[in-house]
């Protein structure tokens, strides 16, 4: 009698990815890899061989996040490789701060370190066999596997950033800027349209700056010259979207005057009027101190210029309450700014000392309390504006993309308009359909009609 060869284990490797949605592309990458090299990967660590966790190294909780990860999944599993922006950090002492945290690790390596990532996999977990990329289940083509549900996904167009933001860190975790070139950026874009993708979410550390690196030179798509520059690259980017009706939405936009060339595309609808602008503060001392590349001065001009061209544009901000050195006059500044500017969605952090940033050895820092209550305020104002604004789209029509529909969407469900980027906006509460024959699926859109407003989020009944 014949012994019954069972079928070879295929390794299992549990993942983790913390930090913002860079972050989560260069996951993407790693786990493309691994599922072309026929890896089978898992968000959870049970059952797993080993355990990769991208970590996110940006503030105080994000580094406390990423050890308290990077510890559960050795508590769980035992055999832990660290990749991300944490890992690039040293310790106060020399050598490397995960390491010195969590000994037992089994490698670390920095952010978008997808071959590094690869090799230690190898060492501690031999690749099972060989495939062809292409036959990557779930993958989207060249564009690889997508950690975001089918409908949306990021599109990473450059690597790290040339400014040196006295607050911020991530240039020394990921490096001066490095734009990936314009002909991949685009074959990348229309694999993920073709493969259903509903929105593209574009994203670097500085969108405005694309191309800058390699002064704006000339690449290839389809067979077309097109430039290594930001307009360039949205004007074809919402060309190839428009055969699938699909969005295009622009992040981390910085407020350069070059910006003015892109909202014309977005009055005429070729891409949404929605800029992601990390503004960060409006007092010209304040922004000096920080080394913000763009002047406070010139921003609420460029807000009013911007809403003259497209007055449909929805503006999104981040901003940090109790900087170093900030007064009560320079913060009453900034709550005047956010009143006068109207800014749609706003974001604010407590000014947070973190390891190595310039900004701890400037005069004048707050008590913790005195930061805490002043972003406290400052949400308290950003509600008050985003809330006035929402109460007037009451009564119109708006597209709505649709990311939860149980049941096909009888009882309702969740979307978002072009005023809502997904996990960090608001959303529009769908009402049940009143015709019977109305059917919500996600992935897919639907016009609605706002009847009214729920703390930051629109309700709306499908049409």
């Amino acid at each position: 009698m014949n012994d019954v060869v069972s079928p070879p284990k295929i390794p299992k490797i549990g993942f983790a990815s913390l930090g913002c949605p860079k972050n989560l592309t260069d996951s993407e990458l790693i786990l493309t890899q691994l599922s072309a090299e026929g890896y089978e990967t898992s968000k959870t660590f049970e059952g797993a061989d080993l355990v990769i966790v991208n970590t996110c190294g940006f503030i105080d909780d994000a580094v406390r996040e990423s050890l308290n990860t990077i510890g559960e999944a050795l508590a769980e599993n035992g055999k832990v490789i660290v990749t991300g922006c944490l890992g690039a950090r040293q310790g106060e002492s020399g050598g490397n701060y995960v390491q010195q945290m969590h000994p037992s690790v089994l490698a670390v390596t920095g952010a978008q370190a997808t071959q590094e990532v690869m090799d230690a996999v190898h060492r501690n977990l031999p690749k099972p066999h060989d495939p062809f990329v292409d036959l990557v289940p779930g993958a989207f083509g060249v564009a690889g596997i997508k950690l975001t549900p089918r409908h949306y996904a990021y599109l990473k167009i450059s690597e790290g950033c040339n400014h040196r933001c006295t607050f911020c860190i991530i240039p020394s975790m990921r490096g001066d800027l490095v734009s990936r070139p314009v002909g991949d950026v685009l074959a990348e874009a229309k694999a993920l349209f073709a493969g259903g993708v509903k929105e593209l979410l574009v994203i670097s550390q500085d969108t405005s700056a694309y191309g800058v690196d390699v002064k704006y030179r000339t690449g290839f798509w389809d067979g077309q010259p097109v430039k290594t520059r930001m307009l360039e690259l949205v004007q074809k980017l919402g060309e190839i979207a428009e055969p699938y009706g699909a969005w295009v939405r622009l992040h981390y936009v910085y407020p350069y005057p070059s910006v003015d060339e892109v909202i014309p595309l977005m009055a005429t609808g070729r891409i949404l009027p929605y800029l992601d602008v990390p503004f960060q503060h409006s007092h010209p001392d304040v922004l000096k101190r920080m080394k913000r590349p763009a002047s406070g001065e010139k921003n609420l001009e460029r807000i009013e210029r911007w809403r003259a061209a497209c007055p449909e544009i929805v503006i999104r901000s981040t901003f940090i309450a109790g900087f170093p050195g900030e007064t009560e006059e320079e913060f009453q500044h900034l709550l005047d700014f956010l009143r006068e500017a109207e800014i749609d969605r706003a974001g604010c952090f407590a000014y947070s000392d973190v390891t190595g940033a310039a900004a701890n050895q400037l005069p004048g820092m707050l008590p913790i309390e005195l930061r805490e209550e002043r972003r406290a305020r400052f949400m308290a104002v950003a509600e008050e504006v985003s809330i006035a604004k929402l109460r007037r789209r009451v009564g119109a029509t708006m597209q709505v993309l649709i990311d939860h529909a149980p049941g096909l969407g009888r009882k309702g469900g969740v979307g978002r308009s072009y005023a809502d980027a997904p996990e960090i906006d608001g959303v529009v509460q769908l009402l049940p359909p009143e015709k019977i024959s109305k059917q919500l699926k996600v992935g897919e859109f639907t016009r609605a009609r706002i009847v009214g407003v729920q703390g930051h989020d629109l309700v709306a009944q499908p049409i």
